[in-house]
């Protein structure tokens, strides 16, 4: 089973993609984890990666695809994969296609997990985070129950500066102009599921199960 997950900042991607590989046992695939690896281990592709991070510059196409179609060579990935993060755009989504051709395989299903911006900016402009211990909060959803303080250590929530509402907002209208070409493409080729990501994880990931397993 080859298997795209898309969905903006906020839509529970991470969770369901976990559930998604747990259950037909394949691996994730998110470039974030790649370059973070690939930096770590010091491979080739690593170095040419860190450059970019170092002065702040998104890492270019060449280098990205390159990461993705390495990890998409290892053993593991024989029997399926969950991409996470990429395809990021149309260029992205043609090169896996012209890669995955030439090895005689193609993408399965494109899941695509869709949730009102109102609800995205409440998860994610309503999350709050402890700066000591980690712990995550949602004002809305998961408030802590002795206010402002982590009731776990006590010490005052945050909110982080990638979570604020106007830069939420930044993010989704990035989103929403470079994804929607992504959305087309593969809805074009038929493999293109849409999912309500507003119900529970549960539900959701139901919902998820009987679209992987129908042929």
């Amino acid at each position: 089973m080859k298997i795209i997950l898309l969905g903006a900042p906020g839509v529970g991607k991470g969770t369901q993609a976990e559930l998604i590989c747990d259950h037909f046992n394949i691996p994730h695939i998110s470039t974030g984890k790649l370059f973070r690896l690939n930096v770590a281990e010091g491979s080739d592709l690593g170095l040419q990666v860190n450059e970019y991070i170092k002065k702040g510059k998104l890492v270019p196409d060449y280098l990205t695809i390159s990461l993705v179609e390495d990890r998409l060579n290892k053993d593991d990935c024989k029997n399926g994969f969950l991409l996470d993060g990429f395809p990021r755009d149309e260029n992205q989504a043609k090169e896996l296609e012209l890669f995955l051709n030439k090895k005689g395989e193609h993408i399965d299903k494109v899941l695509l997990i869709e949730v009102s911006e109102k609800v995205i900016l409440d998860r994610i402009a309503g999350r709050r985070v402890c700066p000591k211990c980690g712990e995550s909060y949602n004002v809305k959803y998961n408030p802590s129950k002795v206010g402002d303080k982590c009731q776990v250590c006590g010490s005052e929530l945050i909110q982080r500066s990638d979570d604020k509402e106007e830069v939420v907002l930044e993010r989704l209208a990035i989103y929403n102009k470079v994804t929607k070409p992504i959305i087309d493409y593969y809805n074009a080729l038929g493999v293109l599921y849409r999912i309500q990501g507003e119900d529970d994880i549960n539900d959701i990931f139901k919902s998820i199960l009987a679209i992987l397993e129908t042929d």
